[in-house]
């Protein structure tokens, strides 16, 4: 997954808080976070702006999909959403989240759904390169 479609689909799954997301979703939707939260509050300051409105706005249009894709990320895991409320514990609730998010999603179907990524088995790699082969 790209970095746009990464956004573009976090966008379209606002507050979907079902199924499972990839590692290349939820990262590169952190990266858009950062990347666009700095530009909020550049705006915010060089427009003069004290109470940092631009900031209040894009914090609450982002927290919903944020909410959603880690929900999902934990899902790929195997894991309930509801774990995201581990991040309020100080420090070794963060922690736990982020060793969680790096780790590597469940092959196929989890009682979350279907694998985000589609992985081609070893037989249908091998059924390819033996009719590529003929040709």
């Amino acid at each position: 997954m790209t970095f746009q479609q990464a956004v573009q689909t976090c966008f379209a799954k606002y507050a979907v808080f079902r199924g499972r997301a990839a590692r290349s979703e939820f990262w590169y939707w952190q990266l858009f976070l950062i990347l666009a939260g700095l530009t909020v509050a550049i705006l915010d300051t060089s427009l003069g702006l004290h109470s940092k409105p631009l900031g209040l706005i894009y914090y609450l249009v982002t927290l919903l999909p944020t909410l959603a894709v880690g929900a999902r990320r934990l899902h790929d895991t195997g894991r309930s959403g509801w774990w995201l409320l581990l991040g309020l514990v100080p420090l070794i609730g963060l922690i736990v989240l982020l060793v969680w998010f790096c780790t590597k999603g469940s092959h196929g179907y989890n009682s979350f759904g279907a694998d985000p990524l589609p992985r081609e088995s070893k037989d249908t790699r091998h059924r390819v390169k033996t009719e590529n082969a003929s040709v």
